[in-house]
């Protein structure tokens, strides 16, 4: 799977145990990215919405099959006026996670230019992953 692949084209640390890699998650606003990121990093969870302005990255420490994982996972701003942004956020990602609302089909259906667009500027290694 893209696990494996992702794992390969990351650079590791001395002794080839550690690994580091950057993901990004994409979608329109208000569709829950921030409390996903907030959840799965820090177990947190604030019913309240707050608009994210401008990107932020969490960090995840994980042990896999024995090795350290750290991910910087990166948390963007939705809004449409921030859209340009999005290459400056996702250069260099080994993953992206694209983050639609189950409500909303509209941001479903922008799911898909989202992969056309990283796919065009990442190509077909960056490993995508979508979450409704």
């Amino acid at each position: 799977g893209g696990g494996a692949r992702m794992a390969a084209g990351a650079g590791a640390a001395a002794g080839g145990r550690s690994f580091s890699f950057k993901v990004v998650l994409l979608g329109e606003g208000c569709v829950g990215k921030t409390s996903l990121v907030l959840r799965y990093c820090e177990n947190k969870f604030n019913d309240k919405h707050i608009t994210t302005l401008q990107a932020s990255f969490l960090t995840k420490k994980l042990n896999i099959g024995g090795k350290r994982v750290n991910l910087a996972i990166w948390d963007t701003a939705g809004q449409e006026r921030f859209h340009a942004l999005g290459p400056i956020y996702y250069r260099d990602s080994n993953g992206a996670i694209l983050v639609y609302d189950i409500t909303d089909e509209d941001s479903f259906q922008k799911v898909k230019n989202w992969v056309k667009e990283l796919r065009k500027m990442l190509g077909n290694e960056i490993c995508l992953c979508i979450v409704g």
